[in-house]
């Protein structure tokens, strides 16, 4: 096993790719998008399984989940329903919630309009107003947490975005800081002091992920095997950041939780 990791700065994965073609190996397995893209421009002979990619056929990764083409496969992490769910979650921890802060990356191709799509369904059967803030760039990070204290924003929903989450210790602090209740797109945040996720049990893929690893050692073209969709999936609650912000979390909410953190 070969292991590259860029921590976190997305401009050293190009050469992270590059160095594992060189070195030969027999399949690239990839964690999330970038480093997904990076090994699709560094090979097209050497097989590639995603272990998560938020939306491979909206950003050109492969051709269709069924039929991926190429040299690539693996598994999606698009259901958009899930941001629209995040906000429910949201309003049952927040019973009178009224006004919510989305932190986004809007440069994300085709998934970043997907989710955006369905929190504005399910924002207007509630009767919430959302304040879309952007970040493109981790000293974003501040001054959109200042844009939504000053827009009397009362919770906080994180839609996916490689910049906050190579920062998330800061944006999960800065959160607490400002005591505003947020859910995230990844449980990273929340074991790093977040409050909430709900989503995709990317554990579940990567063990998924596992499985397509030995069908192509065993012989199976990554053109034919189709690229498969989340099954399983986790919430996830952190009290040590609830205590922080002054939040009690409803018991109905809380005794769905898949693990709290005490």
């Amino acid at each position: 096993m070969e292991y590259r990791f860029a921590e976190g700065k997305l401009d050293r994965l190009p050469a992270l790719a590059a160095e594992l073609v060189r070195l030969k190996v027999d399949v690239i397995v990839t964690g999330s998008a970038g480093p997904t893209r990076a090994a699709k421009e560094a090979t097209t002979t050497i097989p590639i399984v995603m272990a998560q990619d938020g939306d491979p056929v909206g950003t050109g990764i492969v051709a269709s989940l069924a039929r991926p083409g190429g040299n690539i496969t693996g598994f999606s992490a698009l259901r958009p329903e899930l941001s629209g769910k995040q906000l429910e979650i949201l309003k049952e921890s927040v019973p009178r919630l009224s006004r919510v802060a989305v932190l986004w990356t809007s440069t994300v191709p085709g998934y970043a309009q997907s989710l955006k799509k369905e929190v504005e369904l399910v924002a207007k059967a509630f009767g919430v107003k959302l304040q879309y803030l952007e970040v493109l760039d981790p000293k974003d990070i501040e001054t959109v947490f200042r844009a939504a204290s000053k827009g009397r924003a009362e919770a906080v929903l994180v839609l996916g975005s490689p910049v906050l989450l190579s920062q998330r210790t800061q944006t999960a602090e800065l959160a607490v800081k400002s005591r505003l209740p947020a859910i995230y797109f990844t449980r990273e945040f929340v074991e790093d002091g977040g409050l909430m996720y709900y989503g995709v049990n990317t554990a579940d893929l990567f063990r998924r992920a596992a499985t397509y690893v030995d069908k192509i050692l065993k012989g199976r073209k990554p053109a034919h095997l189709p690229v498969e969709q989340p099954m399983r999936f986790e919430f996830i609650v952190n009290l040590k950041a609830a205590k922080a912000i002054g939040l009690t979390i409803p018991p109905n909410v809380l005794v769905r939780a898949d693990k709290v953190i005490r």
